[in-house]
Parts: C-alpha cells; sequence; structure tokens
C-alpha cells in the first residue's frame, strides 16, 4: 500500500504522536477494504505503542474506521481510503487525535471548544480534487477537539451508490445534521463563523476598532501577498484583507511557469504566499468581503473600506488586488444546476462523473485541457467553442483531436443547459452557421470560459474599463488619489501568476512613493 519511502516519512510523523488512540476499522470482503486493513495495519506497525488497531467495528458504512483517543468521546470518521490528495488528512489527523497540537489561531481553537449544540458532518471528496482537504482537515480537527462534532470523511468513489442517491455532483459537499451545508473551498475559521451566530458582530467590532493602516491591501491573491511583502518591508503599518488568501490560485491544480519553481500546485503555492506574507507580520485579516471604498475627503486623509460583515477599515493608501472568478455562461439552466451537475472545476469533480457524458463549454486552453482530462474518467466529452476555431495551443488541440471519445463543436452557441428531477440532463446548443438547434443528452457540464474580475463593489468609485477592470497607469495608481491597484482584476494585460506578484510589488512601491511625497507620515 505504502512504498518505504512514504513508509519512513510517515514513521517520522507518527513519533511526534504524545497521546494513545485507537483505529477501529469497520470492514467487508470488498477490495477496498482489503486495502484499508492493510494501510491501518502499516499505520498502527509503525508507532505501536501508542496506537491500537481493531477490526470489531459496526459501522453502516462498510470500509471505513475511525479515530478514537483514549478517554476521549471524538467523532472522527474516514469512509473510504483517505489517499490521494487526502493522506495528508489522513497524517494530520493521526497527529491532532495523538495529542499533537495543530497549526491554527489559538483564538480559533477557542471558538472551536465552545461551540454549543450538536453538529454531524457529512464532507464528500474526491481523491484527485485539491479543493477537498482544507475542508476535510477543517472538519477533522473540529471533531477531534469538540465531543458535540461528528465528521464523517467520505470518499465519493467508494460509495457511489450513496454519491448518487444524495445527487452529490461536486467536491467537496457538506452535508451538517443531514441537510446541505456548503460546497467548494471553505477554510476552518470560515467553517467556524458560519456555525457560530454570533461570530460576525464580534468580527465586526474587533476590525472597526484597528488603528488606521499605512497600506491596506484588498485581496491576497499573488499580486496582494507581494504588494504586503514590498510594503511591510518600509517598515510600515500594512494589513491585508481578503475573502480567501491565495485567491483564484487556489482553484489552479499544477503551476509550471513561475520562475525558479519548476512544478507546485495551487493550495501548496497559496500557502507559501501567505506564510511568506505572515513572515512580515503583516496584519492578514481572512474571509473578509469588502462592499464599498470611500475616498479621503481631503488631501492626507483616510480612505475607508467597509466589509460585508459590517466592520470597516482605515488606511492611508488602499492597494485593490481583488482578482477574478470564473465566467458563467449565463444561460437558462446554468445556476438552477449549478453542483447538480454544472461544474467549474474538472479535477475536482471530474471522478465524480466515471462513466458519464459531460459537455466542456469553452476551446481555450482551460477547456482543451479539461476535455483532455475528463475523457480518461468519462464515456464521453462534447467540447462546444463558440468561436470557429479552438484557440487553444496546437500542442493541446492535436492531442484533443486524437482522443476517440471526444466530439468537438466549433462556430457553437451555447443556448440552455437542462435537467429533470434537479440534475442535468442535457445541453443545447445553435450552429452559428446554419441557426440549426441542437440537444445533446448528458450528465454534466464544465464551463470554462475565462475569468471575470471581482470589482461590481467598486463601481461609481473607481475608473474601470468596459471590461470591468480597473483602469491602471504603469506605477499602478488609479483614478482616486492614494488608491493603487494589481493583478488579475486591472487592465494589466497577461493574467499571469508572474505579472500580478511584479505588479503587486510595483503598487507597494508606488504607495510608499505617495506616502512620502505627499507628507503623510508613515
Amino acid at each position: 500500500m505504502l512504498d518505504d519511502q512514504l513508509k519512513t516519512q510517515l514513521s517520522a510523523y507518527l513519533e511526534r504522536v504524545q497521546q494513545p488512540f485507537e483505529l477501529v476499522a469497520s470492514l467487508n470482503d470488498s477490495d477496498t477494504s482489503r486495502e484499508m486493513l492493510e494501510l491501518l495495519q502499516t499505520i498502527q506497525s509503525l508507532r505501536s505503542d501508542k496506537i491500537t488497531l481493531r477490526t470489531d467495528g459496526n459501522d453502516a458504512r462498510k470500509p471505513s474506521f475511525s479515530l478514537q483517543r483514549v478517554g476521549s468521546t471524538s467523532q472522527l470518521r474516514f469512509a473510504g481510503l483517505p489517499l490521494g490528495h487526502e493522506f495528508t488528512s489522513l497524517v494530520l489527523a493521526l497527529l491532532w487525535t495523538g495529542g499533537h497540537p495543530p497549526k491554527a489561531e489559538q483564538e480559533v481553537l477557542d471558538q472551536i471548544d465552545a461551540l454549543e449544540g450538536d453538529f454531524n458532518f457529512e464532507v464528500y471528496m474526491s481523491l484527485s480534487c485539491h479543493n477537498c482537504p482544507d475542508v476535510v482537515q477543517a472538519l477533522s480537527l473540529m471533531a477531534i477537539r469538540n465531543p458535540r462534532i461528528k465528521t464523517t470523511v467520505i470518499e465519493g468513489g467508494a460509495f457511489q451508490e450513496e454519491v448518487n442517491r444524495r445527487e452529490v455532483m461536486a467536491v467537496p459537499m457538506v452535508f451538517l445534521n443531514g441537510q446541505v451545508f456548503g460546497s467548494g473551498r471553505m477554510l476552518l475559521e470560515e467553517i467556524v463563523a458560519k456555525i457560530d451566530t454570533g461570530a460576525a458582530a464580534k468580527e465586526a467590532a474587533k476590525l472597526s476598532a484597528k488603528e488606521a493602516f499605512d497600506v491596506l491591501i484588498i485581496g491576497g491573491g499573488p499580486a496582494g501577498a507581494a504588494a504586503a511583502v514590498y510594503a511591510a518591508r518600509k517598515g510600515i503599518r500594512t494589513g491585508v484583507a481578503a475573502e480567501r488568501f491565495g485567491g483564484q490560485v487556489n482553484d489552479t491544480l499544477a503551476i509550471e511557469n513561475y520562475i525558479s519553481i519548476l512544478e507546485t500546485d495551487g493550495p501548496k503555492f497559496a500557502a507559501a504566499l501567505e506564510a511568506h506574507t505572515r513572515a512580515y507580520n503583516v496584519d492578514i485579516m481572512n474571509l473578509q468581503l469588502a462592499e464599498r471604498l470611500i475616498p479621503a475627503t481631503e488631501p492626507g486623509g483616510l480612505i475607508e473600506v467597509k466589509l460585508a460583515n459590517g466592520g470597516s477599515l482605515k488606511s492611508k493608501t488602499v492597494i485593490l488586488s481583488t482578482g477574478a472568478r470564473w465566467r458563467n455562461v449565463n444561460v437558462p439552466g446554468e445556476a438552477e444546476y449549478k453542483n447538480k451537475g454544472v461544474a467549474y472545476c474538472p479535477h475536482c469533480d471530474g471522478p465524480l462523473f466515471k462513466g458519464k457524458r459531460v459537455s466542456v463549454i469553452g476551446g481555450g486552453n482551460s477547456g482543451v485541457e479539461a476535455a483532455i482530462d475528463l475523457a480518461g474518467v468519462v464515456a464521453h466529452v462534447t467540447l462546444v467553442e463558440f468561436a470557429d476555431q479552438l484557440k487553444a495551443d496546437a500542442v493541446l488541440v492535436n492531442k484533443l483531436k486524437s482522443l476517440p471519445n471526444v466530439t468537438i463543436h466549433t462556430n457553437a452557441q451555447t443556448t440552455e443547459i437542462t435537467g429533470a428531477d434537479g440534475k442535468v440532463n442535457g445541453l443545447k446548443f445553435k450552429d452559428r452557421a446554419t441557426g440549426q438547434e441542437h440537444l445533446v443528452p448528458l450528465e454534466g457540464v464544465f464551463v470554462q470560459i475565462g475569468l471575470v474580475p471581482n470589482t461590481d463593489w467598486l463601481k461609481g468609485t473607481v475608473a474601470l474599463s468596459k471590461f470591468g477592470e480597473i483602469e491602471i497607469d504603469a506605477k499602478g495608481h488609479t483614478n482616486v488619489p492614494g488608491v493603487f491597484a494589481a493583478g488579475d482584476c486591472t487592465t494589466v494585460p497577461y493574467k499571469q501568476i508572474v505579472i500580478a506578484a511584479g505588479a503587486g510589488a510595483t503598487a507597494a512601491l508606488s504607495a510608499f512613493d505617495h506616502l512620502i511625497r505627499s507628507g503623510v507620515s508613515a
């Protein structure tokens, strides 16, 4: 199950286990059960003085296993094999159950410990989903710390009938006490805030009481992180308010074109951005959505940013680096069937459509790459492109055309995503040359048509292009004094990580220049 190198690494991690605990397996006669038993036996053998293995579990989900600290009533269970992207989640669960402290803010841990009520979480994941581990690890930690929280992590591929019955068509998908709680990547703080009803008001008051910043950055992607590092290195008071640190990078699978880093993935890169930023004592305010920008009323005055939770932040200068989000195709059925057959991440959700028929909307690099990946999992892929030819790189197009289970339609306008009984059952498109309508029966639609800037909240305050991008000059200045911008939300050409990072550094240097030239004390 585990090669020698992985066993050596795991053994080193398990040396950190301080408190004894049990692994209790509920098994059947399936191949997955045999693999699970082998995995658990390996884990137990590497730390036999602290970890006990039992195989007399009687949980209804088989195969599965629970982690139970001696003397504790914590309730954490893995149903199916937590390998692939989830192996790290398993290792962390072992360490936390064994008493090793988690890397989380003490304030958040105290909040988890104080939660009242009974919470039964079920999280569905796939082993190829790079967004799932954050959710799995957050809910695992909550179950380990608070005995009134129960978490079951379910690998969708091992429980296909259950996945179909509960209509799980996107991962991660979380149920709380039998009802849908949320889908997509969620951070620990976000989950806790969602179930702690008094958290929002407390957080708003805490933010509003903060001293004014010299530089306040809105957005924590590559541009925002670079801006924060460059500003903080000038010795000025720097803050970052981000909806989720890392931004769109979190949804990127492979990164192979960031100079000096041969290869990494989005979540790792996002974690590195945050670690680098925190190393300079930047005040990072995560899970904060900006709603309104109020420019200074006089030269040298403070700029204010209103937040969605009712709080507000003030600063002498502001850098806008809010990034972009997936562009919607905006046809009937898209919103109705989101996460019920309409998806945006082929790497995360592709395995849920194994053996089924899907469509990819978009013929650029992301669309063609998605179609190639999906073709190895699903029964058939239909790619629909509005233009009269595919816009992806030639090597990708040639690969796509070589696949036997792919159909390509160019010059095709998507008109509707159809469905029945709450699930997608087809896609309609019009041949733009003939006007003829077509209906493709299928079970899933992956939208891959680019990004739209997160700038709606700035309309009427900052000058925007016809595409909604913040208009900036070569130094990152906007039309509002003291307000700068960087990254994918701006008019800078070529939306790339390396370009966003450079633009963030430029904006920070411009903000510092503004402070010293305008006579504002920094």
